[in-house]
């Protein structure tokens, strides 16, 4: 059961990927100028949304298998690998493959998690959470990105960008942990009852929520910043809501230090990532008169010598 969890977790994770590729390509197709009504309206007669919006299903049905078969704390922090999915879709996209050292970076990123989760390995709790814990902790969350949504109307460019990211990861935190609540319910009262009772409400409130707020965040700033604030803020904030709601253990003592060199890992991978040049000088463009080798001898000519990729 646990192999097929992260099964589906992957494929979870590749199907994200397609999804911030196709939709942030879309909306760089939708003029900045308008209301943000208009804008929407440009964004649903774009195939390429369309497109983004089917792997998103696709995405939701594999999320929604691995959480019935795995727990949150196992499930969310393995979709981090949508980083490494994401190099390769953005390569096909936009035409163009980061630099040798951001790879690395993102290796860095995934191997880190491996590390972690093999050192911590997450231990399920309860299927379901009480009513009154699940109040308390959509209160906390609803406060929190709340903070984060008015902190990004403060800011713009990459700043404005993370936030938004940060924001939107943790509402699709929520959403899973709501994904499996309702999952919970349904086998247990038959999926007749599940209309009767809150969570499917809540859940499609707030992925629909969530789903508006990752629009926001591609119109906000490039993948450089918005990927890893929504993939890694995703991934800690499951493991908090699997710890909280259904009492998610995580094997610590002598297992601490290698979950501390994961998350070393982990560190070292974004620090790269935020300081590629590859990622900062348009990668998530599409220029359709630079394949791969073009970009790496574009970017050599605009770096000069002191080239980080």
């Amino acid at each position: 059961m646990t192999s097929l969890a992260v099964l589906c977790a992957l494929v979870c994770a590749a199907a994200n990927a397609a999804v911030s590729a196709l939709q942030r390509l879309a909306a760089l197709d939708v003029p900045a100028g308008g209301t943000g009504t208009r804008r929407l309206r440009l964004l649903l007669r774009s195939k390429v949304w369309w497109a983004g919006s089917a792997a998103l299903l696709v995405a939701a049905v594999a999320q929604a298998a691995a959480l019935g078969l795995g727990s949150l704390s196992l499930v969310q922090p393995l979709l981090a690998s949508e980083l490494l999915f994401a190099l390769l879709v953005g390569t096909l996209v936009f035409r163009r493959g980061p630099g040798r050292r951001t790879w690395g970076a993102f290796t860095a990123l995934a191997a880190g998690l491996a590390l972690f989760l093999a050192a911590t390995r997450p231990r399920p709790g309860d299927d379901s959470a009480t009513t009154a814990r699940w109040a308390m902790t959509g209160l906390a969350v609803a406060v929190a990105v709340v903070a984060l949504l008015a902190a990004a109307r403060t800011v713009r460019g990459a700043p404005r960008a993370a936030l938004l990211g940060c924001a939107t990861a943790t509402g699709f935190a929520m959403t899973a942990a709501l994904i499996k609540e309702v999952l919970s319910r349904a086998g247990a009262a038959g999926f007749a009852q599940l209309w009767l009772d809150w969570p499917v409400y809540v859940f499609a409130a707030t992925g629909g929520t969530s789903f508006l707020l990752l629009q926001a965040t591609l119109r906000a700033g490039t993948l450089r910043v918005s990927q890893p604030a929504l993939t890694l803020a995703d991934a800690l904030v499951s493991l908090v809501l699997g710890g909280v709601l259904f009492g998610d253990r995580l094997a610590l003592g002598v297992h601490t230090v290698p979950a501390v060199a994961g998350c070393a890992l982990i560190v070292v991978g974004v620090v790269g990532l935020s300081r590629s040049r590859t990622l900062a000088s348009g990668w998530d463009t599409r220029d359709d008169t630079l394949d791969g080798a073009g970009d790496e001898a574009g970017e050599a000519r605009a770096q000069g010598p002191d080239r980080a990729d």
